[in-house]
């Protein structure tokens, strides 16, 4: 069985911290600090560009020596308020002291040095609507290709409602073969609304050499290397995941899986 799905490590400090050789592939790096007032999260950049998305609750954020003050507004994620995010770049260093009850997110995928280190959002972000009947959901494109705001990282948020299918159709984005499709690989920070309720996360290739269905739960990562990565939640569960990509070009191509492409098509 493939090691798709990370449980936290604890209910404080740093409870999720996937590198790219944790995860075996080379791009992808996803980090998770839960804090409390007073609490504090430092760490150098490195060899990686870093997003910070405040995914609930406030804290001062500094990078370098610039301080960019108390962010954050949402207390619950659920409350579907844009989020604020933070760029750092490659060889810097970062920090973040929480003001209340505190979820971070810390996105990474390799770069180099060069551009400067800057708050990304809530401005210039919108809610915005994917899909329609069961398949609808909607999206905060935090850091998409059509925002300038990294060299490598694609970062966004989705809000799957209650007995709802999201990433679907079934799509993978696994070969480098642009401009049909790019290489990307990505995580999955799943929350449940109920926190005590559950979605599923299929992950699967065409030839069937890797085919993984798990229960995730408020919390859960799951790693999507290759293959197809369609999720549900169910009646009376709203899903929210935070998605993290990158690969050798910051570009989000991908094919539909063939047996349901038609339902895309259809959607149009």
């Amino acid at each position: 069985m493939a090691d798709l799905l990370r449980k936290p490590t604890g209910m404080s400090g740093k409870v999720h911290a996937i590198t790219p050789a944790s995860a075996g592939w080379g791009y992808v790096g996803f980090g998770l600090y839960r804090l409390k007032p007073g609490e504090a999260a430092q760490e150098m950049t490195g060899e990686t560009e870093v997003i910070l998305v405040l995914v609930e609750g406030k804290a001062n954020i500094s990078a370098g020596e610039k301080a960019f003050g108390e962010l954050g507004e949402r207390m619950s994620v659920f409350e579907r308020l844009p989020p604020h995010c933070v760029y750092i770049p490659a060889g810097a260093e970062w920090s973040a002291v929480a003001t209340t009850d505190c979820t971070l997110a810390v996105c990474t995928a390799p770069a180099l040095p060069g551009r400067e280190a800057q708050v990304i959002g809530p401005e210039g972000l919108a809610l915005t609507q994917r899909g329609r009947g069961t398949n609808t959901r909607y999206i905060f494109p935090i850091a998409m290709e059509e925002r300038d705001v990294a060299d490598s990282l694609l970062v966004t948020e989705v809000f799957t409602p209650s007995g709802h299918w999201s990433s679907y159709p079934p799509h993978r984005h696994d070969e480098d073969r642009f401009p049909d499709m790019t290489y990307l690989e990505e995580t999955y920070y799943h929350r449940l609304n109920p926190a005590q309720g559950f979605g599923v996360q299929r992950v699967f290739t065409e030839d069937g050499s890797l085919d993984e269905t798990m229960a995730v739960s408020d919390g859960d990562v799951v790693l999507v290397p290759r293959g197809h990565h369609p999720c549900g939640a169910p009646y009376g569960y709203e899903m929210y995941y935070l998605n993290v990509m990158a690969g050798p070009m910051r570009k989000w191509r991908f094919e539909n899986h063939p047996d349901h492409d038609w339902i895309a098509k259809r959607d149009v």
